[in-house]
């Protein structure tokens, strides 16, 4: 029960050469990833029971054959296709869903907003095996985005289960760098790509699973392509340069090179504009006024005091000229953000994505309310004569955020704030993100523009990602949220209602509001949305983009032999 693809019959071979921004991935282990360079290695090799058509937005069935929800809302049924292999010849069965959702995912293990995210009413889905080809999933109650969370990747049980029977720990670390970089045959994989070889914050090489579950129209394995090369670039010029030399096939264009790359002749390519991201740029405002293990304050006391008046994070939230940044640093492509959804989202609050002009004089307003003051050379004093100072975060190498964060600097200046920006290794800049060791950070986040629900591990009080006001989560544990502030109790609930409501336009009222209170709040402040400009070298065949999803048919895709490589 081999799945056809339904794309034209492509030709079989080549190589196609792909690149990311940093220093490479933290880890191969799809369920222990925390960032999307390490996201993207790990659903190289590991694919989920379901999958989103990128041309309709609906939920199709990927490694099942199909998937049946009862009259009650609450129970679905899932079959799998018939002959499914792991890339080591062993059957993939109902045993390894049940092991991947009862072993891993409810535990918490690895990354726990695996099960932040089908949690309803504080319940986890009851999962059980029918037969070898059969699982039953049940919820507490009707939960309305279960159904796209089935597409959660599928772990190999025959692997995996002696390795989670040594806990959290060992399990986190398993087909970590180290191991891909010395044994990357000890992977095995249910996608179309096997690891063949990593070399550390170099590169990444993937071959074509020959056990792959997906065929052509001619009945022949796919995926056509021999390998997919990663490689891992310091910064966005060497990124730009090296598609500029023809060393990589693909480039997600920033805004500021698009001019650059409509003058070029070689390589040959083609420009596609998707439209707006579904991913978001912001500033982070760390709110944490907790104390670690060691009995020390997450947040330095004084400036944790200024962070949670949300007249000061509304004051920066004014000040800061989003206008400024789309015309300086996207160069007109693409338009101002001011909500925690999307442009592209179905669910965006399209009232308050109109947002409001950067306005000094009223930012100060807000000041003088919470009792700042301003000293004879406009340094920016509170109400105990402290100087108004902190430290900006950001990834090096990223050249659009390091900009982003000397505007911010600048645009701050005008309050009276003195911001001590520094852009360091991506790599420790998530490790203090983890600790909740940072004061402020401009970050981005990956996004769905189909199902706001996904974020539920960034604005659950006890999600994983609730980086702005984090509880440390340990070995799968669901800390004590009875410290939850006012606001974030009523973003819980918001989540919930919406989680539990199948009517489409009363979920867009519930997640309306829930972006209202994010707006009021701005725990977050949203800063742009770039439209996602793609450029392809003309040698790549059956590429076909969505706005969903821009390489959405991988397996498809074949390389001219032809064209110039």
């Amino acid at each position: 029960e081999l799945m056809e693809a339904r794309g034209p019959v492509g030709q079989f071979g080549g190589t196609f050469y792909n690149n990311q921004i940093g220093d490479g991935p933290k880890t191969f282990n799809p369920w222990a990833s925390f960032d999307a360079t390490s996201s993207a290695m790990g659903s190289m090799m590991f694919t989920g029971l379901v999958t989103t058509d990128a041309y309709t937005g609906e939920v199709i069935p990927n490694l099942a054959k199909e998937v049946k929800l009862a009259d009650d809302k609450l129970t679905y049924t899932v079959t799998l296709r018939k002959g499914l292999q792991w890339s080591d010849g062993k059957p993939l069965t109902a045993k390894d869903v049940v092991f991947t959702w009862n072993e891993i995912i409810k535990p918490g293990f690895g990354n726990s907003s695996h099960r932040d995210v089908v949690m309803v009413d504080g319940k986890f889905p009851e999962v059980k095996m029918l037969d070898d080809l059969t699982i039953q999933f049940k919820t507490a109650k009707p939960f309305a985005p279960f159904m796209r969370f089935l597409g959660e990747s599928i772990a190999p049980e025959h692997i995996l289960k002696p390795v989670v029977a040594k806990g959290n720990e060992a399990f986190s670390a398993y087909w970590g760098v180290k191991e891909a970089a010395g044994k990357p045959q000890s992977f095995v994989s249910s996608g179309m790509w096997l690891l063949e070889s990593y070399d550390p914050r170099l590169k990444a090489v993937f071959k074509r699973n020959p056990r792959f579950f997906m065929v052509d129209k001619q009945g022949k394995r796919l995926p056509y392509l021999d390998q997919y090369t990663f490689s891992f670039v310091g910064d966005g010029n060497n990124q730009e340069l090296q598609f500029e030399q023809g060393k990589a096939d693909v480039y997600s264009v920033p805004g500021n090179f698009v001019s650059r790359l409509r003058g070029l002749t070689k390589p040959p390519f083609h420009l596609y504009n998707l439209g707006p991201t579904s991913g978001t740029t912001f500033m982070a405002i760390n709110l944490n006024a907790r104390k670690n293990a060691q009995g020390k304050p997450f947040v330095e006391p004084i400036k944790s005091r200024w962070f949670n008046d949300v007249n000061f994070r509304q004051a920066i939230n004014h000040t800061i000229n989003r206008d400024d940044l789309v015309s300086n640093i996207l160069k007109g492509v693409g338009a101002p953000l001011y909500t925690s959804e999307s442009l592209s989202s179905i669910y965006l609050n399209h009232e308050l994505a109109k947002g409001f002009p950067a306005d000094v004089a009223y930012a100060k307003g807000l000041l003088k309310k919470s009792g700042f003051t301003w000293d004879a050379k406009g340094q920016l004093l509170d109400k105990a004569g402290n100087p108004v100072e902190f430290t900006l975060l950001t990834n090096s190498g990223n050249n659009e955020r390091e900009a982003v964060g000397v505007n911010i600097k600048q645009d701050l200046a005008a309050l009276g704030m003195k911001v001590n920006f520094k852009p360091i290794d991506f790599n420790v800049l998530i490790g203090k993100l983890s600790e909740g060791a940072w004061e402020t950070m401009v970050m981005g986040l990956t996004g769905d523009n189909l199902e706001p629900h996904g974020g539920v591990n960034v604005w659950k009080s006890d999600g994983a990602l609730h980086l702005f006001n984090q509880r440390v989560v340990k070995a799968g544990a669901v800390t004590n949220i009875s410290d939850r502030l006012p606001w974030e109790k009523e973003v819980d609930q918001y989540l919930e209602r919406g989680a539990q409501t199948f009517n489409d336009a009363e979920r867009h009222k519930i997640y309306d509001k829930l972006q209202q209170v994010i707006y009021d709040q701005a725990p977050l402040i949203y800063l742009y949305s770039p439209l996602n400009i793609v450029a392809v070298r003309d040698r790549i065949r059956n590429f076909d983009p969505t706005p969903l999803d821009t390489f959405h048919n991988l397996e498809e895709i074949w390389i001219d032999s032809n064209t110039e490589k």
